[in-house]
């Protein structure tokens, strides 16, 4: 499967160095070096899971602008979707990404990555070329890494709460971690939902169509062959291919969008190319086959409900037949969902689902615009319009009170 994509897409990238100087390779540029080269302070903290997972975390203290580095700065934890890692947070830079827009308002900004990706590729007990190493979904994830976040940033600053705001598998993660873990609703001082992802009976993606019947149902051979491995793994080559084949002018970038059309369902009427070409550099990011194969589940029952084993290990490990639901009713912390109409995976009427499961859904704010897509909330011309004002003035919100 990985042979039948990267010959030909190497053939492609060598056949484009050679050709054309300006296709050439570049080094890849971390989220603290993104982070730097805006002038803006960055830290890099390693926290280590209780199943022995190094997670990094970026952090952008305070604003070069503001110099407010002596001044109360309230922490957000920025998380990222499936496939991706931090960098999705810098790429439209100061003027419009949301982790810049949040530190020139004052706070605090930690950026997480979750196991798996190109930035937590360790564990100090499993090989990474171990299938063991890669047995985990984002359940894990939610569970796990995401209040081993909150504990090290709440330690680390000194607040009691940490505001919180996830794209896609972000906002996955941020369900299971209240839904699970129910006390770290006192930890959260608000949550933003960007493109929320719980159910997907609805979903218009063709990913649905193309692979929910092959590994959708537990138990075939597809689920043996493709379970506990990593999913689209992250390649320099293919990755320095692609970032050049999505800049501006390139004559491959008719190819490029048509390749995410996935993902943004109608185009990209909003996309900032540029935006995406940043985040190409170091995207896909890494993850586990089971995270994409718990997804297809979700979209094959209907039901948001943790990883299903068969009926055999469901017994073994959850004492019934089906794995058990995830009872958001659980979830008290303050909350605000955004969502598009455009959304081929996670719709509005998988949205309207999500919503009516919240017992305290403190706002459900749907995008005005009918092209607004999946992607766009992180690539977005009018993003910060859109959304990252909208999260601010939330968070500003709560924080005069």
């Amino acid at each position: 499967m990985r042979v039948s994509l990267y010959i030909p897409m190497l053939v492609l990238a060598v056949g484009l160095a050679a050709a054309d100087p300006q296709y050439c390779l570049s080094p890849m540029k971390r989220t603290d070096e993104r982070i730097n080269s805006h002038g803006y302070p960055a830290e890099t903290h390693e926290v280590e899971t209780e199943d022995g997972y190094v997670l990094t975390l970026f952090r952008i203290p305070y604003s070069h602008k503001l110099r407010n580095q002596n001044e109360r700065r309230p922490p957000v934890l920025l998380q990222h979707g499936l496939f991706s890692n931090s960098d999705c947070w810098l790429t439209s830079g100061p003027d419009n990404s949301l982790a810049y827009l949040l530190a020139d308002a004052g706070y605090d900004v930690w950026l997480g990555n979750a196991r798996g990706n190109i930035y937590s590729r360790a564990n100090n007990y499993i090989s990474l070329n171990s299938p063991k190493f890669w047995h985990f979904d984002w359940h894990e994830i939610g569970t796990i890494d995401i209040p081993e976040m909150i504990d090290y940033i709440v330690a680390e600053t000194n607040f009691k709460k940490v505001h919180f705001a996830g794209h896609s598998q972000g906002t996955t993660v941020y369900l299971v971690m209240l839904s699970e873990r129910p006390e770290y609703n006192d930890k959260i001082a608000t949550g933003h939902l960007l493109a929320p992802c719980a159910f997907f009976e609805h979903g218009r993606s063709a990913i649905f169509r193309w692979l929910g019947p092959l590994v959708g149902t537990p138990g075939g051979v597809w689920n043996q062959l493709l379970g506990d491995t990593e999913l689209i793994p992250h390649n320099n080559l293919i990755n320095r291919l692609v970032d050049n084949s999505c800049g501006t002018g390139s004559p491959f970038d008719s190819i490029c969008k048509n390749g995410f059309l996935m993902f943004a369902n109608g185009g990209y009427q909003n996309t900032n190319i540029s935006s995406m070409q940043q985040m190409i550099e170091t995207h896909p990011g890494g993850s586990s086959s089971n995270q994409g194969i718990h997804y297809l589940q979700l979209w094959e029952s209907h039901e948001f409900r943790q990883y299903d084993w068969g009926t055999k290990k469901n017994r073994e490990l959850y004492g019934q037949d089906l794995p058990p639901d995830y009872d958001l009713s659980k979830i008290t912390a303050i909350t605000h969902s955004y969502s598009s109409e455009n959304d081929a995976l996670c719709g509005p009427d998988d949205v309207d689902t999500l919503v009516s499961k919240f017992v305290n859904l403190a706002e459900d704010h749907r995008v005005p615009w009918k092209s607004f897509n999946h992607l766009d909330f992180i690539v977005a011309n009018n993003m910060k319009e859109l959304v990252n004002d909208l999260v601010i003035e939330r968070i500003n919100k709560h924080e005069s009170r």
